[in-house]
């Protein structure tokens, strides 16, 4: 599946490498939604791979993606 660039997975979870807490944005997405250091992005990042989650969020506003991401997860 191809990324839709929606940030939500820069987003919604956790990632401890980047004392990135839930549901808040990483510093490192910019405004074309793609990550500012890909090349260097921690392994947890580089693992991720777009999938049924992807589709499901899909909303208009990343507000409302990480809302439901949440959902699903249950956090």
């Amino acid at each position: 599946m191809e990324c839709f660039r929606c940030g939500t997975c820069c987003t919604a979870p956790d990632i401890s490498s980047l004392q990135k807490p839930v549901g808040v944005r990483c510093r490192h997405l910019g405004d074309d939604w793609l990550c500012a250091i890909y090349e260097e992005r921690p392994e947890v990042c580089r693992g991720y791979s777009p999938d049924w989650i992807c589709r499901e969020v899909s909303a208009p506003t990343l507000n409302e993606r990480v809302e439901r991401y949440l959902r699903i997860f249950d956090l």
